[in-house]
């Protein structure tokens, strides 16, 4: 499973939660304090790295203010193998 993670610009921000109601994962809440336009912005609460990067967060967002990050694995590169002759 691929892991990720959000940044959320916060002045941009008007709390209207419907991120959090998006979140499979349930890793975003409402900040404990108020952005400069006086709202309780939402924040990423993820010690676990259990965001996915689904983005489905970013997609309900009205204020676009949710950046996604999709860490996705590398696919492994065959090597020849060397033979002493």
């Amino acid at each position: 499973m691929s892991s990720g993670r959000i940044i959320i610009n916060e002045e941009r921000c008007k709390g209207c939660e419907l991120c959090i109601a998006a979140c499979p994962p349930a890793v975003i809440d409402l900040a404990g304090h108020l952005n400069s336009r006086g709202y309780r912005p939402a924040t990423l609460l993820d010690p676990e790295h259990l965001c996915t990067g689904c983005a489905l967060c970013a997609v309900v967002c009205p204020d676009a203010a949710i950046t996604v990050f999709r860490d996705l694995p590398l696919p492994k590169v065959r090597r020849p193998v060397m033979e002493m002759v």
